[in-house]
């Protein structure tokens, strides 16, 4: 199935690296390709048209392009978000402009919990081959234009995976925390489903409960999956720097307190915070 849009605000190195998602790939002639769910799916961009290439059995094309337009988050208006943003100062204004199409993924929530657990203290090349080791052997096969892919495991499909296995796949001092946090999930004792009814504060409460799951992955969890919350303000090292060489000035950088850094946000960004991280975060990074 195929599906084009025309879209401003979407370039695809700025969507998929800019740390928010680790299971799609550069293709050689510079598409990129990845799993949604149990789909895998082309993108392309040819100047300003957008094409989707991808297959999902059983699916119509009206099913296959609601797929599309929720993980891509495309009825959202991100030109009008930029414009607000743009208005607040001028360092804003040039991040927004460096990553000036960047959206944020409706991810699978499930599937974020893992990968951002996964995620701590590591980079994002092993972060990738982590996950696409534990999709090979935990996850379920997919054919697409005479390649194999691999589904994203459940949560009953990864509970089969001792602590043991998951050290052999790399995880590292990770291992427990995702065993643990998979059995949680599985046996219905962490309800994913009640995420979504609670305000940011309390998500974010229930979601450190969960082993391996901190401050920053709390937070990466709600803005990158698809429970969309915008008001958060994930603190990473590179995040650190740029509010401290930005605003905050102070010649220890590693003094600076991420309190203050999260008051700061609050009173800048408001509401739009999430999506100000990702553009201060991707412009510091990359430029």
């Amino acid at each position: 199935m195929i599906y084009e849009i025309n879209c401003d605000s979407f370039e695809l190195k700025d969507i998929f690296e800019c740390g928010q998602c680790f299971r799609w790939n550069k293709d050689s002639n510079d598409t990129y390709t990845g799993i949604i769910d149990k789909c895998v799916i082309n993108v392309e961009k040819i100047d300003k048209k957008i094409v989707f290439n991808g297959d999902i059995e059983n699916a119509t094309q009206e099913e296959f392009e609601q797929i599309i337009k929720r993980y891509f988050d495309l009825d959202r208006d991100y030109e009008n978000i930029k414009n607000k943003l743009s208005k607040v100062d001028g360092y804003l204004k040039d991040s927004i402009k460096y990553g000036k199409g960047i959206r944020i993924l409706n991810q699978n929530l499930w599937e974020t919990i893992i990968s951002f657990i996964i995620s701590a203290n590591n980079n994002i090349p092993r972060i990738k081959g982590i996950i696409e080791k534990i999709c090979r052997k935990y996850g379920e096969e997919l054919k697409w234009e005479g390649k194999i892919y691999y589904t994203f495991p459940t949560a009953k499909q990864l509970s089969n995976a001792s602590v043991q296995d998951l050290r052999n796949l790399g995880l590292g001092f990770r291992d427990t925390r995702v065993f643990e946090t998979t059995r949680l999930i599985d046996r219905g004792i962490f309800d994913l489903g009640e995420l979504y009814m609670m305000k940011t504060e309390f998500a974010k409460e229930r979601l450190l409960t969960l082993p391996g799951v901190g401050p920053k992955v709390a937070d990466c969890i709600l803005l990158f999956s698809d429970l969309k919350r915008f008001d958060v303000f994930p603190i990473d090292v590179w995040v650190r720097r740029v509010m401290n060489e930005l605003y905050i000035h102070n010649d220890e950088e590693e003094k600076v307190n991420k309190k203050e850094i999260q008051k700061l946000a609050n009173e800048k960004f408001g509401e739009l915070q999430g999506i100000a991280q990702q553009y201060l975060f991707y412009w510091k990074r990359e430029a």
